[in-house]
């Protein structure tokens, strides 16, 4: 009879290799959580806008390796704004459901890892603009930063007019672009801005609907607190629903002709018509179409006005 001698080194090998694949994994998921920091999907809007800015901007010879240099630089600003206003809010984004798997709420992140690498996404974004497109990108950018870190974030907890302040910065990566390709800003910007504006309301106020309940139990005062029936807040959805689709549709007739009028047209309607259903209910799927419909209005808006560019 044999006894069978434990393979201690097979054993130990096998730790090994365990013990890479996890710590590989931890790596990975920590690399996840980072990226999330970044909200890609608002990046994503972000990097449209600023892209549709500069093309418009342009005038002669297309700079691909300028427009790339905008993006890239109003991206790093754009992902180190997200990280650290995860990181300013990361106790109150514990208190809602939506929010409360995020890294920071979750404890997968630490606030002192989040908020170096805000940092250094932010600053990292102001040199690469500075240095790479032009003095005034990197002054809006990092203006953009600083007035949704230091306005709108506190306001938030504070009064309703926090979405109307909150406005200015959002519509703000329009101007980036513009000036990464003309290295100025002119009235045309000035258009694109306020477009861009006036589409935050009924995008971030139906948003504000949905989660009316998640937001006041974190203490954000979104809507105002006389309106408990969200009559006003949906009025005002409308109202500057009505104004957003003059402002693209009017001041634009005579210069981008009948197929820019005819397709913003339709998109203007699927968007009142969902305004519309909301204006009879406070239904929150109601609420959340509206919110579908304003994120196919504004690409298909942006679209045909750099197909249709003089």
């Amino acid at each position: 009879m044999t006894t069978a001698i434990p393979d201690k080194t097979g054993k130990m090998a096998t730790a090994h290799v365990m013990d890479t694949r996890a710590s590989v994994q931890t790596i990975k998921s920590k690399l996840r959580d980072y990226y999330t920091l970044t909200k890609p999907e608002v990046n994503l809007l972000i990097l449209m806008t600023t892209s549709a800015g500069y093309y418009l901007a342009s005038r002669g010879p297309f700079h691909i390796a300028g427009m790339v240099n905008t993006l890239v630089g109003t991206l790093l600003v754009a992902s180190g704004t997200a990280t650290l206003n995860q990181w300013y809010e990361r106790r109150w984004d514990g208190q809602m459901l939506r929010t409360a798997s995020r890294p920071l709420p979750a404890g997968r992140l630490s606030a002192r890892e989040a908020f170096w690498f805000g940092m250094l996404l932010s600053v990292a974004g102001g040199i690469y603009l500075a240095v790479a497109v032009n003095g005034l990108a990197a002054l809006l950018a990092v203006s953009t930063l600083l007035s949704y870190l230091l306005i709108y974030t506190p306001l938030k907890r504070k009064t309703p007019l926090c979405t109307m302040l909150g406005a200015i910065p959002g519509a703000m990566p329009t101007l980036i672009g513009w000036a990464g390709a003309s290295g100025a800003i002119d009235r045309n910007a000035w258009f694109l801005f306020a477009v861009l504006f006036l589409w935050q309301f009924p995008h971030f106020l139906a948003i504000a609907l949905m989660y009316r309940d998640d937001y006041a139990r974190a203490g954000y005062r979104m809507l105002p607190h006389f309106d408990l029936d969200s009559r006003f807040t949906r009025a005002e959805i409308l109202g500057f629903t009505i104004v957003l689709i003059l402002m693209t549709l009017l001041p634009l007739a005579g210069h981008v002709g009948p197929v820019y009028l005819s397709v913003v047209s339709l998109a203007s309607v699927y968007l009142l018509y969902h305004v519309g259903k909301l204006m009879k209910s406070t239904s929150k799927v109601l609420a959340s179409r509206v919110v579908h419909a304003s994120v196919l209005y504004l690409p298909v808006v942006l679209v045909m006005m750099i197909v249709c560019k003089a």
